[in-house]
């Protein structure tokens, strides 16, 4: 007996050393918070792709990952507490929120303060350019400026004649929005395609969601006929993007890609696409969408990004803070943060620029808009990363035309 109880002490000496090993395999660690499945699955699926690849820390791997509250404007100071709470970890090196959502500039004020050696990187910035740009290291948004000008120019490479921004006021009194708008109509102008804005009913009005998506159904018959099946449609909400995919699959016309570019933005809904079998598998999704597409005669005519941005945020910034600290990046250095982003994301390409201020015309380099290469369904890429966006778009503002 006394011979087995040292075999044991021994076995579980040797398991346990084995197991402080491996907690001490990963040289240091990356924190990530993300929405939720229910808030955003595809920012959690691109924190996942960083487990898989690099273990969890729970498991002596690099990625410690956390979720913010669903109900996040109201629980801020629970965010923020998480945030804050992974700087208590020595091994901590890089931290990434994707979405950026309010609290976290306080939350990275507060980290900086508690240790300043922590890189801090945000995806889609909820909070004012110049705010959150002030406290974290590199923010990276999609570029709604830079889409501005590439979304006429590929409906006009596709045969488009004419161009429908579909919108409501809401929407335009947003920054950001309004001024993407203004590009459009400008671009619209020097290409020499027809701009037209149609006002649609704002979801979050009484007539709610599913008034708004049937204010779509039923006029995109009426804009098709007063317009041609030579037009390009746009909207700013993702609610109306399903029942416009639908119609424009049926009836004719283009769409080029969504406000919020995904294989998984309406098209699911509009074309009855069951995607349940191929969760966070891109390649499989978008191949899948495309035989649904082609099957219901939109070849050619209907387009999105292959990844998501939001996917694409959580696993790229993350792979870019790990090369940083591995000294195989530099932060300041854009061909290293798309060269991350197009590793996260194969077979498609990314371009990016820094923002510019509309009002005063000074570049943020802080502050990275980043857009991923057209695909047409049916067609494939359309190489809009290679295409060059004149610098005088870049400074249009709200009101102001070129």
């Amino acid at each position: 007996m006394r011979m087995k109880s040292v075999l044991w002490g021994l076995l579980i000496f040797v398991f346990c050393a084995g197991a402080t090993g491996a907690a001490e395999k990963a040289p240091f660690h990356i924190g990530i918070m993300t929405g939720t499945v229910s808030q955003n699955e595809n920012d959690l699926r691109g924190a996942e792709l960083l487990i898989q690849k690099y273990g969890s820390t729970s498991e002596g791997g690099m990625i410690t990952h956390l979720t913010y509250p669903d109900n996040f404007m109201s629980e801020m100071e629970t965010t923020i507490g998480q945030l804050v709470g992974l700087a208590d970890d020595p091994k901590l090196k890089v931290i990434v929120v994707n979405q950026a959502i309010p609290g976290t500039t306080e939350a990275f004020r507060r980290v900086r303060e508690k240790r300043p050696d922590i890189l801090l990187l945000a995806g889609e910035g909820h909070e004012d350019p110049g705010v959150i740009a002030s406290v974290a290291d590199l923010v990276a948004n999609g570029d709604s400026i830079g889409r501005g000008y590439l979304i006429p120019y590929m409906a006009r490479e596709l045969g488009a004649k004419t161009f429908v921004h579909i919108s409501f006021p809401r929407h335009m009194s947003y920054e950001t929005l309004s001024r993407r708008r203004a590009i459009m109509e400008a671009a619209c102008r020097d290409l020499g395609i027809q701009f037209v804005f149609e006002t649609a009913p704002d979801p979050l009005s009484d007539v709610g969601v599913a008034g708004a998506q049937q204010f779509i159904l039923e006029h995109m018959p009426a804009w098709l006929e007063k317009y041609g099946k030579d037009t390009a449609f746009f909207c700013t909400n993702d609610s109306q993007t399903e029942p416009l995919l639908k119609r424009i699959a049926e009836l004719g016309g283009y769409f080029i890609e969504a406000d919020v570019p995904s294989p998984l933005m309406g098209y699911p809904g509009a074309l009855g696409i069951d995607l349940s079998q191929e969760k966070g598998k891109w390649p499989a999704i978008l191949k899948k969408v495309e035989e649904a597409v082609e099957k219901a005669g939109g070849k050619g005519r209907m387009g999105t990004w292959a990844y998501s941005l939001g996917y694409s945020h959580s696993a790229g910034l993350g792979e870019f803070g790990k090369r940083i600290v591995e000294g195989k990046a530099k932060l300041d250095n854009m061909k290293d943060l798309i060269a991350c982003y197009n590793e996260v994301s194969p077979g498609a390409t990314w371009n990016a620029g820094y923002y510019t201020d509309a009002g005063t015309g000074v570049r943020n380099r802080k502050y990275v808009l980043l857009y991923q290469d057209t695909y047409i369904l049916g067609r494939g890429y359309m190489e809009s990363t290679k295409v060059e966006i004149p610098e005088k778009y870049f400074k249009i503002s709200l009101g102001f035309t070129i």
